[in-house]
């Protein structure tokens, strides 16, 4: 493979004193160490004033790194408007949050031509090009339309919903048609490959061959899934570590002998952190032999406050946890820890392992990494439980959690008890099963798939021609 060219829209820029983020940070810098390769994407430093459309470049550890800024009318069109309150309410199946306006579409349109701009004279014939997210869904049509001939990947980390969904979406079509300028688009489950396929079908009227690729006048692109897995190894090692560290004894001294219920995620309406709020009041009205046994700790970092549903969401939750409280608390007992602010990650791993229950509820998540965090932070001579929402796409592997849908918050009552009185052997055999499938599927081979299959996909003349020539 030449050199690989990583575009998202946040580039994971190496800061000093500072740990690399998570596993899919640390997958694409391994890939793009291991191959020769540059980053590319926003700087996310915003401007008062025009941009000069000139990358800012940065070389560190056989790694470069190229990034644009965005001017504040851009940042808020592209980014906080049609990214944040059109595209990823429409993905999560949220319609009635979907706030369409024609100029935030077109700012969409013309930040991901800038990218496009920008990335361009960075590019070298025989470059793979591999783009993230609906950030920048129609990117490789504005490098195709500029010339572009390399091979061009896309993988989406969100859900892809079914054309009866995504239909809602005023120039639906035309998103789906910038899809088929990839030679390769990636999706997290065969869930959401069946929503796409859905799209193409009835929105493009496309019939995906045998092999699941569409042919076109321009190009042959391939629709597959890969399911993304997190650097299990490494985080089972920062658990273990950090389950003896400072915030780990803290967080065990002011517990006693009462189980832990642990959430966290970031402020977010996807991840249902209501519905799990009244499934624990449900456990603790429904069985009461838990009042003053567990506690349950929900970390949900702010996130998008500029953007009304989230600080909605916020009232909603600090409303829920103070009337659990008032409700069911003790002088010496807080049946919830609410914290509203981001945690360190090694802090978080130390806690998963304390933690009994590992409780994921998302209303609909392309594949949720916090489910296979919890699961590799176990001791695996006396593991927690994990409960995961059906609409996850982690669910369709991970075999050993309790399933439950989150618009139930009495069934949720009923997993949590399970889970809170579940045997050791169970726990046990539950954990070393989804062990398993996450040291088999971890954040570098989901890179190593996708790459492998992109690079098998057919040469384009022109580069052919011009392989055979050097």
């Amino acid at each position: 493979m030449g050199r690989l060219v990583v575009v998202s829209n946040r580039v994971a820029l190496p800061r000093r004193g500072e740990p690399t983020a998570g596993g899919l940070a640390v997958a694409l810098k391994d890939v793009l160490k291991t191959n020769g390769g540059l980053w590319f994407g926003w700087s996310g430093e915003t401007l008062k004033g025009p941009t000069t459309g000139e990358p800012k470049k940065l070389r560190h550890q056989g790694i470069d790194y190229a990034t644009i800024d965005l001017n504040d009318a851009d940042y808020k069109g592209f980014y906080a408007g049609y990214s944040n309150n059109i595209l990823w309410p429409l993905f999560h199946f949220r319609l009635g949050l979907l706030e369409y306006d024609r100029k935030q579409a077109e700012a969409y349109r013309r930040v991901n031509r800038d990218f496009a701009k920008a990335l361009l004279p960075l590019l070298g014939p025989k470059d793979t090009v591999w783009i993230h997210d609906y950030q920048l869904i129609p990117m490789a049509a504005e490098l195709r339309a500029l010339g572009a001939r390399q091979r061009i990947g896309f993988f989406l980390h969100i859900p892809f919903p079914p054309w009866a969904v995504f239909s809602a979406l005023p120039g639906a079509d035309r998103l789906l048609r910038d899809l088929l300028a990839y030679d390769l688009v990636g999706v997290q489950t065969q869930r959401d490959l069946n929503g796409l396929m859905s799209c193409l079908r009835e929105g493009l009227e496309l019939v995906p061959d045998v092999h699941g690729g569409v042919t076109t006048d321009a190009r042959r692109t391939q629709f597959s899934h890969h399911a993304i897995g997190i650097d299990t190894r490494g985080f089972a090692t920062i658990a273990r570590k950090a389950a003896y560290g400072p915030d780990a004894q803290r967080m065990r001294a002011s517990m006693g002998d009462r189980k832990l219920i642990v959430g966290a995620e970031r402020l977010d309406y996807t991840k249902g952190l209501p519905h799990r709020l009244r499934g624990f009041g449900a456990l603790l009205a429904n069985f009461p032999e838990h009042l003053n046994c567990v506690t349950y700790l929900q970390v949900a970092a702010r996130s998008r406050n500029e953007v009304a549903s989230y600080r909605d969401l916020k009232r909603e939750l600090d409303s829920l946890a103070g009337r659990i409280n008032g409700d069911y608390a003790e002088f010496d007992w807080t049946p919830v820890r609410y914290v509203a602010r981001a945690m360190a990650r090694d802090t978080l791993a130390g806690l998963y392992r304390l933690a009994d229950v590992g409780l994921v509820t998302p209303l609909r998540d392309g594949m949720n990494l916090v489910a296979k965090e919890y699961v590799a932070a176990q001791n695996p001579e006396n593991p927690g439980v994990l409960v995961l929402s059906s609409f996850a796409g982690a669910a369709e592997t991970m075999d050993g959690a309790l399933l439950v849908n989150p618009l139930d918050p009495e069934a949720m009552a009923e997993q949590l008890d399970h889970a809170l009185k579940m045997p050791l052997e169970e726990r046990r055999n539950r954990w070393t099963s989804m062990m398993a499938g996450l040291e088999e599927q971890t954040a570098a081979r989901w890179a190593e798939n996708f790459l492998t299959e992109l690079e098998e996909m057919p040469v384009p003349a022109e580069l052919a021609t011009e392989s055979a020539r050097n």
